[in-house]
């Protein structure tokens, strides 16, 4: 029974703890010390920018390629409202005439995407997605 009790001085690790909180630091010496190492709390700032608007995707080949300038006097003229009508009706068209092809030569699924992804990528180049 000797081993398992403990005396008044001794923690629960064994270890021999001398003297308690209150001798370590005088009740003068802790408020001091205290007033050194906090520093007031400061007021929150506030930004007086004003909120970022998000970013408009745009096309990386803008203004780039052979056809990009005629691309760019037809939207300012026929209106983006109707230009970008008569892109998507020319993509589409363009995409079933990819089908058909791969239809007439057996390409499989696969094959046709990638023609697809191709024709996009050199109508990039070449300015029609300006």
């Amino acid at each position: 029974m000797a081993a398992a009790s403990l005396s008044a001085n001794q923690g629960l690790l064994g270890t021999s703890f001398y003297g308690g909180w209150g001798n370590s630091i005088s009740g003068d010496d802790y408020h001091t010390m205290l007033a050194k190492t906090t520093a007031p709390p400061k007021q929150a700032q506030v930004s007086r920018k004003p909120i970022r608007v998000q970013p408009v995707m745009k096309n990386v080949n803008e203004g780039k390629g052979l056809f990009a300038p005629l691309v760019v006097v037809t939207r300012n003229i026929v209106g983006k409202k109707r230009f970008n009508q008569l892109r998507g009706k020319a993509i589409a068209l363009h995409s079933q005439v990819i089908t058909e092809f791969c239809k007439s030569i057996g390409a499989d699924a696969k094959q046709r995407q990638g023609l697809i992804r191709l024709a996009k990528k050199n109508g990039e180049r070449l300015g029609f997605l300006a």
